[in-house]
């Protein structure tokens, strides 16, 4: 009888997959307590190194055209529709849930990455326009992309929560330092294998594993960060994030009291890592820069 082969689990970063710089590793365990894998406990150095990455890949990823955008992530979803089973085994050993009820998780998660890849084309149009002004100009504002957001994925739902807070902002043209999941990890790390087989650039999305309070506190007060995601911070920790984001004047998405990801999503995440540019320009001058601010 052959022995199984354990699968050794590592962080994904800037396109690869890099141990824990620490070398450090804690338990991650079942619905029942029941051992399933080691993870890698992350580091505030693991923490820096992905914001370097996403900062990297910034550039490329948010100045790709949002149609091209939406076929890069509907690739992620094809990719995760081959790999079901696999993340509804890891599913229902995280949450305890049946194989039933886990399929339907995974399933839901795979409909909500192809619902955000839709809008990759489509929210300019809704949170843009041309507004009137009294003058002989033409008013237009667009959405723009904010820059690397750090994203605390959520901690009771370890694939459909991740998937509504992550697609949003890469969606929109961001590059995301996630924080998998602190009690259910496993599902997370499989997505950068998904991820790392797509069409994704390397560093648009890298994704953290370990303890959630010592990796959001170097992402909350990280200079290069320019926007953060609490969803999955603890409420004891939250406010002091808060106050460690405002140092360099983040865009802070609040920790909700309570969220169901199987309800209609909107487009509250997709506009709340957005900034707005107006560009004014002359009617009728043809060849005349505008001004924008």
């Amino acid at each position: 009888m052959r022995r199984r082969v354990l699968k050794t689990y590592k962080l994904y970063v800037g396109g690869k997959f890099p141990r824990s710089e620490s070398g450090r590793v804690y338990e991650v365990k079942d619905s029942e307590g029941g051992w399933l894998a080691n993870a890698p406990q992350g580091s505030r150095k693991d923490a820096r190194d992905a914001v370097v990455a996403a900062r990297k890949a910034f550039a490329g990823w948010s100045g790709a055209t949002a149609y091209n955008r939406g076929q890069v992530l509907y690739r992620v979803a094809e990719m995760l529709e081959g790999r079901r089973e696999q993340f509804a085994r890891e599913v229902a050993e995280a949450e305890g849930l049946s194989a039933a009820g886990a399929a339907d998780q995974v399933e839901a998660a795979i409909d909500r990455w192809v619902w955000y890849a839709g809008w990759t084309d489509k929210i300019a149009q809704v949170v843009g326009g041309a507004n009137p002004v009294a003058g002989p100009f033409f008013n237009l504002s667009t959405p723009e992309p904010t820059g690397v957001v750090a994203v605390l994925a959520p901690q009771e739902s370890a694939l459909l929560g991740l998937v509504s807070v992550l697609a949003p902002v890469v969606a929109c043209g961001n590059t995301a330092v996630v924080v998998a999941s602190e009690r259910a990890p496993l599902p997370a790390l499989s997505l950068g294998e998904v991820l790392a087989t797509s069409d994704v650039p390397a560093g648009v999305v890298n994704l953290l594993t370990g303890r959630t309070a010592e990796l959001a506190t170097p992402l909350a007060a990280h200079q290069d960060v320019n926007a953060i995601d609490l969803t999955g911070a603890a409420e004891a920790t939250a406010r002091e994030l808060e106050i460690a984001a405002a140092d360099n004047l983040k865009h802070v998405r609040r920790r909700p009291a309570a969220e169901d990801w199987r309800a209609d999503p909107g487009t509250s995440r997709l506009t709340a890592f957005l900034e707005t540019k107006t560009v004014w320009h002359p009617t009728g001058a043809l060849g005349v820069s505008g001004s924008s601010y």
